[in-house]
């Protein structure tokens, strides 16, 4: 049977999110120049605002929304999972849930995690290159206390397209889902010289988000056992890139 999608104007509306109790996050410990404050400053408000002025214009459809409500059901949180590229969008389609991102302690990583603050997210400071652990520890005790977790599973820098373990780990130590997703715009900015192609949607365009069905690991997964669920994890968001590229060409 043909998947049916919904079609919606704008995002869904965030459910109302109580953070009352979470373990406040850690400030990232890293210092900037004054020039350096400058471009944070200029960032995080042109990206505030670009957010916030292209995101309601967006005619959306979603395909998987049952997936997310799997995954909600299942009632141990998830972690949303996608690629690097489609930032932009994503944080306007999941805002004001009080998800909690890993964000990497470079420098674009200060002004994106000051930009998801602004919209509703808390931000976990670390990568798979610094901070991996404390960022670790932040999200599972945020997940413990009731809200979900976000992955740019290629981040921060690449290979763009392949998956790293983290979503792997978290889901290991607190049994929430993985809950892959994947945007496609008919019509996007696409920046040809950063490393992911970050894509900026035109305003007034179609989007489409398309969800997989959750996927859950065992507390007492091995090493080899990680390594299949890490691939599965990858073709889903293959399958969805797919789909999402085929939507794209209608």
């Amino acid at each position: 049977m043909a998947e049916t999608p919904e079609k919606l104007s704008t995002a869904p509306e965030a459910e109302p999110t109580s953070t009352a109790g979470a373990t406040p996050l850690r400030e990232n410990p890293r210092t900037f120049t004054r020039w350096q404050r400058v471009q944070i400053f200029l960032a995080t408000w042109i990206g505030y605002f670009s957010i916030l002025t292209f995101g309601p214009s967006l005619r959306w459809e979603v395909f998987g929304w049952e997936n997310w409500e799997a995954a909600r059901k299942a009632g141990k949180g998830f972690i949303l999972t996608f690629w690097h590229q489609e930032i932009f969008s994503a944080i306007w389609f999941w805002r004001k849930r009080g998800i909690v991102a890993m964000v990497s302690r470079n420098f674009d990583g200060e002004y994106i995690a000051r930009i998801l603050r602004m919209h509703g997210y808390g931000a976990a400071r670390g990568s798979s290159t610094r901070g991996a652990s404390q960022a670790l520890a932040e999200m599972i005790e945020c997940l413990g206390k009731g809200r979900d977790a976000a992955f740019t599973i290629d981040g921060p820098r690449g290979p763009r397209f392949v998956a790293k373990p983290g979503s792997i780990l978290l889901a290991k130590a607190t049994g929430a889902a993985i809950l892959c997703f994947h945007v496609a715009l008919s019509r996007a900015y696409v920046f040809r010289k950063s490393w992911d192609l970050f894509q900026i949607p035109c305003p007034f365009s179609r989007a489409a988000t398309f969800i997989a069905p959750p996927i859950f690991i065992a507390a007492d997964a091995n090493e080899q056992e990680q390594a299949r669920e890490l691939q599965e994890v990858q073709t889903a968001l293959d399958d969805l890139r797919r789909r999402g590229e085929a939507w794209e060409r209608k």
